[in-house]
C-alpha cells in the first residue's frame, strides 16, 4: 500500500493559450495536513478540481487514494470529501435536511445514516441547531455544516478549497481545530488557503505561483531555507518614502511594508542596522525602532514571490 494519499507528476492544465497549472509535481502523505498556498489566480483551485475528478488535466499524471485522476474520476468522487470555496448547501433546507440530502448522494441509508448524521452534528457542534433553516445560520456555522456534509461518508481524504474565506478569526480557529481532530484520526487533509496564519497549522506546505510550485516543505524548513539570515523590522516616519529609499540601495536584498513598519533583508556581510541609520539620517527619515525578528510565513511568501518576479 502506498504511503501517499495524493501523488502528482508533471500535471498541466491549459485554457486556450493560458497555462493555469504548469508541470506541477508533489506527494501528500497519508494522514497529514497539506497546505496549498498561493495568491488568487495562482492555480490552487484548478489543481484541486483536477484532483477531485471535476476537471480533466491537459497532460501529466495523478493519483488520489490510489485511483487515477485521468481514468477513474468518478470513483475518486465517491471516496473523497470536498468542500468548495462557495458553500454548496441548500439555504431553504434545515441543517439536518442538508445532511440527509448529502447522505443520500453518498449512498448512506437506514439506521447507519441516522447514526452517522448524529455523529457529524456533534462533531461540528451543530447538535442544537439541527432544525434551523440553513440561510439563517452565521457564515461560521454554515462553514461547519459544509464540512459536516463533506465528511458524512467518512472519507479518508478531505479536499478543502479556501474553506475559511470570509469567516471571522474565532470561527477560523475553531474550524482548524476540527481539521486537526480528523488528522489525528488518520484523515488526510489537502487545504488551499491564502491566510498565512492558517498555513502554520499544516504539516507541510506547497507554494504555487503563476501555475508553478516554487517552494515545498514544512513551515519551519521554508523559513530556514528562505530567510536564514533573519529580518530587520524597521519602524520609521515617513514610511513609504523610506521604502523607496531602501529599494534603491545596492546592499538591500528585499524590503516590504508589514503593517506600520518595514521588513528589511540585507546582503550578507553588510552591517544592516548601521547602513539604515546612516541612510535615514541623511534623508530626514525619523528612525523610531530597529529590531531583529524571526521570519514569518508571510515574510517567506513575499520573499519567494519577489524572487520569482525578478526572474
Amino acid at each position: 500500500m502506498t504511503p501517499y494519499a495524493v501523488e502528482v507528476k508533471d500535471l498541466v492544465k491549459t485554457f486556450g493559450d493560458f497555462i493555469a497549472v504548469d508541470h506541477v509535481e508533489f506527494q501528500v502523505k497519508t494522514g497529514e495536513i497539506f497546505g496549498f498556498l498561493g495568491p488568487n489566480g495562482a492555480g490552487k483551485s484548478t489543481t484541486i478540481r483536477m484532483l477531485c475528478g471535476l476537471l480533466m488535466p491537459t497532460s501529466g499524471e495523478g493519483k488520489v487514494a490510489g485511483l487515477d485522476i485521468l481514468r477513474e474520476p468518478e470513483r475518486i468522487k465517491q471516496v473523497i470529501g470536498y468542500m468548495s470555496q462557495k458553500f454548496s448547501l441548500y439555504d431553504d433546507l434545515t441543517v439536518i435536511e442538508n445532511l440527509r440530502f448529502f447522505g443520500g448522494i453518498y449512498g448512506l441509508t437506514g439506521s447507519s445514516r441516522e447514526e452517522r448524521e448524529q455523529q457529524v452534528l456533534e462533531m461540528v457542534g451543530l447538535g442544537e441547531l439541527s432544525n434551523r433553516i440553513t440561510r439563517t445560520l452565521a457564515v461560521g456555522w454554515k462553514q461547519r455544516l459544509a464540512l459536516g456534509c463533506a465528511i458524512l461518508h467518512q472519507p479518508s481524504i478531505l479536499f478543502l478549497d479556501e474553506p475559511t474565506s470570509g469567516v471571522d478569526p474565532i470561527s477560523r480557529r475553531n474550524f482548524w481545530s476540527l481539521i486537526q481532530q480528523m488528522a489525528n484520526q488518520g484523515v488526510t487533509a489537502f487545504v488551499t488557503t491564502h491566510y498565512m496564519d492558517e498555513a502554520e497549522y499544516c504539516d507541510r506546505l506547497a507554494l504555487i505561483y503563476q501555475g508553478k510550485i516554487i517552494a515545498l516543505g514544512t513551515p519551519t524548513d521554508l523559513k530556514i531555507q528562505t530567510l536564514s539570515q533573519g529580518i530587520l523590522e524597521v519602524e520609521c516616519d515617513p514610511l513609504i518614502p523610506a521604502l523607496d529609499l531602501l529599494k534603491r540601495e545596492p546592499w538591500i536584498l528585499e524590503v516590504a511594508v508589514f503593517g506600520n513598519s518595514l521588513h528589511v533583508i540585507g546582503k550578507e556581510g553588510i552591517q544592516l542596522e548601521q547602513e539604515i541609520r546612516t541612510l535615514f539620517s541623511g534623508h530626514r527619515v525619523l528612525l523610531k525602532r530597529l529590531e531583529w525578528i524571526r521570519a514569518s510565513l508571510e515574510d517567506v511568501f513575499v520573499s519567494l514571490i519577489e524572487k520569482e518576479e525578478k526572474k
